[in-house]
Order: structure tokens, then sequence, then C-alpha cells
């Protein structure tokens, strides 16, 4: 079987091969971000995926906003053959490791010099804050044996001399206590370092394997049984040993009819779990993504009539945060959670809030510079024709040139764009779009091309689904992306106000 493996590389010179799982529909700002954030090559995308290679280091990578989770790359390869029995099936997938130990032991190595590189940071930052630390109290020492002096020569100046010299023994004391102290410190970092290589060099590997298996092979096989298969094969070849509860390893494989892809999860906490939101409510990398396509600049002044909980406020407010951020809502239940929200982030500073109807904005006409909201939707929500109402009232706070982002259900968009065949199938099932990119990604003698073909392939289809949208007002379509928010899609649209809108 022809194979493509992402080589994982040194992590130096050469850079990490990695893959995140995004979204449905989010692939392209993911690419994007991850191009801009992590100056990455080879970017590549599979539904749901993509793939890029970067020497940053884990720091960087934990920045990542529009991705689910990140993995280092194992071995990325084309499907298996499921039209074979189920004997022969199992043999295959044993087959991923037996012949091909390198790729698993080569990205075990780098998964663990990753892990270890950033303890090493961590441990050097903590040992300067320490520094710092102890330096600021030894100069509040000083100031306040000073002082302590100045009063003493008021009263006694006979007793000037020993002060001094009872202040510059202590001081000598002091030093020769902080020299020792780092001394020992830095011994205890070179101690764990040691215990870091001699954990590296060690062969009681614990693992776990992660499956999730979709298409002709999930019909074939449960994810159980290829789990237990690929374990089975690992603990036979490299030796190590399985733990379902707390491994030290996680292996995660992915079998369709596509692709089959391994990895390793960088993190154990998805990149999409914000510890920075206590109440969630849209999805951070949607809301991210629609504040990304704003193109937020420093000055402006930003804002969410229907803010929700405040989730794209507080992505925006995070990555862009030297600009005037608005909230507005009717609902005080809404406001008060995106309150708590803004306190358990700590940009209560950042962001204001208003309680006012988004048809009913207190703001000068043309005041605004970025508009970005999500159009409430579903049972509870039934807008109907207001989406227009709503809509000019956008259109009049927003300056000429201003941008608008709004997240709309297919049915609002439908009204927008006075197109009831406008809903094309950018992502779904039955489009097949996504194919040419697949291969183009999958096929080794064309790797080079495959990124600026999958990036081709998405402004092509973004640019057939402007053609179907028509301006509304002064409002004009710049981009649209259909994208998936768990049990139903909705559309990203992007606007901008071309000319005075007069009301």
């Amino acid at each position: 079987m022809s194979e493509v493996r992402g080589e994982p590389g040194s992590g130096t010179e050469a850079g990490t091969r990695f893959f995140c799982t995004a979204g449905r529909g989010l692939e392209p700002f993911l690419m994007r971000e991850v191009r801009a954030r992590l100056a990455a090559t080879e970017v590549e995308y599979i539904s749901g995926k993509v793939f890029f290679t970067t020497c940053s280091d884990l720091n960087m990578l934990k920045k990542l906003k529009s991705a689910e989770r990140l993995f280092l790359l194992i071995k990325k390869q084309f499907p298996l053959i499921s039209s074979v029995s189920k004997g022969k099936l199992l043999n295959e997938m044993q087959r991923l490791i037996n012949e091909d130990p390198g790729s698993w032991l080569n990205a075990i190595s780098i998964w663990k010099n990753l892990l270890e590189l950033d303890a090493k940071k961590e441990k050097l930052s903590q040992r300067d804050d320490n520094q710092l630390k102890r330096k600021v109290g030894e100069n509040e020492i000083i100031i306040a044996k000073k002082l302590k002096i100045e009063q003493m020569q008021k009263i006694e100046e006979n007793r000037d001399c020993q002060l001094e010299k009872q202040i510059e023994e202590e001081t000598l004391e002091q030093r020769d206590f902080t020299t020792k102290s780092e001394n020992f410190q830095e011994e205890e970092f070179r101690n764990d370092i040691e215990k870091a290589i001699d954990t590296h060099n060690q062969k009681d590997l614990t693992f776990r394997v992660s499956c999730r298996c979709s298409g002709t092979i999930g019909k074939a096989l449960t994810a159980q049984e290829v789990g237990r298969v690929i374990g089975i094969a690992i603990m036979k070849h490299f030796g190590w040993k399985a733990d379902l509860r707390n491994p030290k390893l996680e292996i995660f494989i992915h079998l369709n009819d596509v692709y089959s892809v391994m990895g390793i999860p960088v993190f154990r906490v998805p990149l999409a779990s914000r510890a920075y939101i206590k109440t969630a409510g849209l999805r951070s990398t949607i809301a991210w993504a629609m504040a990304s396509l704003a193109d937020i600049k420093a000055g402006a002044f930003v804002l969410d009539p229907m803010c929700g909980l405040g989730t794209i406020l507080l992505e925006a407010a995070k990555e862009w945060p030297d600009v005037y951020y608005v909230g507005a809502d009717v609902s005080d239940s809404q406001l008060l959670g995106t309150w708590d929200n803004l306190k358990a982030a700590g940009l209560e500073d950042k962001i204001e809030l208003l309680k006012v109807s988004v048809i009913e904005l207190p703001l000068p006409s043309e005041s605004v510079d970025i508009i970005i909201s999500d159009i409430p939707f579903g049972k509870k929500f039934k807008l109907g024709k207001d989406i227009k109402s709503i809509l000019q009232e956008m259109e009049r706070v927003l300056h000429v040139g201003g941008t608008i982002v709004l997240l709309l259900s297919e049915d609002h968009h439908r009204r927008l764009t006075d197109c009831k065949e406008s809903s094309i199938p950018l992502n779904s099932k039955d489009s097949h779009t996504d194919e040419p990119g697949i291969k183009k990604c999958l096929n080794p003698e064309e790797k080079t091309g495959a990124s600026k073909i999958v990036s081709t392939s998405f402004e092509a289809r973004n640019h057939e689904f402007l053609d179907r949208m028509s301006p509304f007002g002064s409002l004009v379509p710049v981009e649209c992306y259909k994208v998936s928010l768990g049990k139903t899609d909705a559309f990203i649209c992007k606007y901008e106000k071309s000319h005075s809108s007069g009301l």
C-alpha cells in the first residue's frame, strides 16, 4: 500500500509535524491561523483535520484558538481495504505498527523532547520569578534599614559607625545565604534534568489507545476491537505496558474510508476548552473564527448588539486587547452571565455592557467600526422577518467601510439573500468538492502543491457562494463559510458597508 507519513523530523531545523482537529467548516480559519501564529509550512487539510509543520514550542502551540485538539503526527496513510475479511483487516491494522516501527519511535522521542523542553523552560521561568521576588525583598530590607539609620542619626550621632558596620555585616551574610540558595536551586534543577533524561531512556512507558472508526471500517469493526488489536501489537513490538486509567501516553487512531491517521495528543485538555470562560455560550472556536474574520485593529470600536453570554467579545478581547468593546442584550440573565464571565476572565475594564434592544441601539449613526454577532435561532428564537430590521439597525450605526460578521442559521441566511437556493452544501455529505483537496493532501507525489490547491478549493466555493448572495442595502457580502454547530449547521458571513445608508 502506498503510504504518506508526516515525518515528524527532529523538531529543530526541519520542524515537527502536527495535526489539529477542527469543527467542520473551520479548516480554512485554522489553516490561516497556523501560518500566521506559528509560521507553519506544509499546511494541508482533510475534512475535520489540518496538518502542518512548525518549529514552535508548546507555549506557542497552546495559543491556537480555532483548533479543537492538537496532536503530534505519527503517520498518515491511505485507508485500509475494508472489503477483505475481518481477519485480514485485523492483520492490516497490526501492520500499521509492525511494518514501520521507526515512525512510532521517532514520534515518541519527539513527544518526550517537547515535554522535557517545556519543563525546563517552566523551571527557568520559576527561578527567574523567585530571583526577582528575592531582589525586591532585599531592596525593601535595605530601604527599611536606611530609614532606621536616619532615625538613629538624629538621636545618637555617636552610633552611626556601629550601625553602618552592623548593616554591612548583615548584607554580607544575606548575600552569602543568597549565593548558597541559588547554587542549591541550580543543583536541584540539574538533578531534575538528569531524572528526565533517565526517564527518557526507560522502557516502562504506559499507554492507552483511543480509536475512532467511521464509514465501512466502522461497520466492519468497533472502536474497542481496533483499540485491542493495536494495543496488543504495540505491547508485543515495543514492550510498553497498557494502562487504561492513568497512562503516560495516549495514542489516537482515526480510521475511515478516506484516510488512516495516528497521533499523540500533546495536551490532555482540549485547546477549545478555555480556562478563562466560566459559563460557555457559543462554541469558543466559532467565536474566535468570527472575530478573526473581522480584521480587528487597535483603537477600533467593536459592538456585539446581541452578546448573550459574551463569548465573542471574550475571545476578541483576549486576542486584540487594545480595542473599545461594547456588548448589548435585552436579557438581564444573559447580561449577568456575561458579567460573571468578564470577571472570571479579568476583562471587566475592557468590555462595556448595555441593556438595550438590537433594533433600538442608543448609538449615533455611523459610529461603530466593527459589529460581530451571533443572531439567535432555534425554537426559542423565532425572529422571522425581524432579521431584516435587526440588520438595518446594525447598518445604521456602522460607518462606511466598516465590517459586520454574523453567525446566521440557514433560514436567516435565505431571508437575507432572498434566494431559497442559496444554501449550498459546502461541506455536506452530498457535496464532493472536498475530494480533490483530500486526494492532493494524501498524494505523496503532489505533496508540495497540496496547500495551494486546498486553499483554492475553499476560495472557489466561497466565490461561488457569494455570487448567489444579493447585497442588502449598503452592506456588500465579502466572505461566507458554512460551519457545523454540532446538531445543526450555520453560516459565518462577512459584510462591508459600501456607502452611507441614509438611515
